[in-house]
């Protein structure tokens, strides 16, 4: 190996081990970290204990179901993306409850692009909220000690100036679900709780490259609602990202391709990983707009395998040109 790259492994490695930002929510990092040791498939629960999550999905409106906007700035952008989809409004209502579900998987600074950008959760919780929205959440089970990554990605602070309630994850907030026609996502541990009772799921996550499924965008961003020992889907990427879009119904979902993170996905953890391509997409399919996203990648659609097989499985399309994308740039 050469000094370069034990210079790059010691960067990562130091970002792994950051210290927790406050007590109570270090507590809570431990507890959520015991989840993937002591979470799994348990035979003894019954088909009447086993959860499904709602459906927060929005009637498709021809034209108005994808969006790319771009720019070099993020809170621009996203509002055009979704001012061309129809507005804040077409999405949430007066009143309603909104989960902001961002890629926070790891403990990591957000200029490295590993994680959502925290100025652009803290837009989407604004727009919310001056949409009439009457409690936004913001929540993830990430990979790495939740504290740390929340911390250290800037998103809990943001999220929480904007007005959101950022949530950590907990062993009580899990239940065991079942995926009609899944092969992997049978009788499994997944983050439910804090989606139960909310009326709208906006998904946010950045473009990124990602060593075994070739990407990690809007699809593979719901990953971190699977509990237990996880790591064990990485065997067939494929099918547990597909089996992903097949489980999560959101509202809208934001893919931030201002910096895309071309090699070392999915965690980065240096500058030099990134391209500025000052792109956004929103839409209502998500297979739409991760088969958009490729492009930003410079891969094919035909590349990523989970993209046909969610398609297969009638999650979204990934002819995302045949929904007539609405097109601007700002800035």
């Amino acid at each position: 190996m050469t000094e370069h790259n034990n210079n790059e492994v010691g960067r990562r490695q130091f970002l792994g081990r950051v210290t927790k930002a406050g007590v109570s929510i270090a507590a809570a990092g431990i507890i959520a970290a015991k989840l993937y040791d002591v979470q799994g498939p348990k035979p003894g629960v019954k088909a009447e204990d086993l959860v499904t999550l709602p459906d927060f999905s929005i009637p498709q409106e021809n034209g108005r179901t994808i969006s790319i906007v771009t720019g070099p700035d993020r809170t621009q952008t996203v509002g055009m993306a979704i001012e061309l989809l129809g507005g804040i409004g077409r999405f949430v209502k007066e009143g309603q409850t909104v989960a902001i579900k961002p890629n926070v998987a790891f403990a990591s600074p957000s200029k490295f692009g590993a994680t959502a950008n925290p100025d652009l959760v803290a837009e989407l919780v604004r727009l919310c909220y001056g949409a009439g929205a009457k409690r936004v959440i913001v929540t993830d089970n990430p990979i790495n000690d939740p504290a740390s990554c929340f911390t250290l990605s800037g998103i809990g602070k943001a999220a929480s100036q904007a007005g959101a309630k950022v949530i950590l994850p907990r062993d009580h907030l899990f239940r065991h679900t079942t995926l009609t026609n899944g092969r992997l996502i049978r009788n499994w541990p997944i983050y439910f709780e804090p989606f139960e009772k909310v009326d709208r799921l906006i998904g946010v996550g950045p473009v990124k490259h990602h060593e075994r499924s070739g990407a990690s965008m809007t699809m593979k961003n719901w990953y971190g609602l699977l509990g237990g020992r996880r790591n064990v889907f990485h065997q067939d990427i494929n099918t547990i990202i597909a089996e992903l879009a097949m489980m999560v119904k959101p509202t809208l979902v934001i893919l931030d391709g201002t910096e895309v993170m071309m090699t070392n996905g999915p965690t980065g953890g240096s500058l030099s990983d990134l391209k500025r391509k000052n792109t956004l997409i929103a839409s209502t399919d998500m297979v739409a707009a991760d088969s958009c996203g490729a492009g930003l990648l410079d891969l094919k659609v035909s590349d990523l395998a989970y993209l046909a097989k969610a398609a297969k499985a009638e999650a979204g399309t990934t002819d995302y040109e045949s929904l007539k994308p609405k097109r601007a740039a700002v800035g």
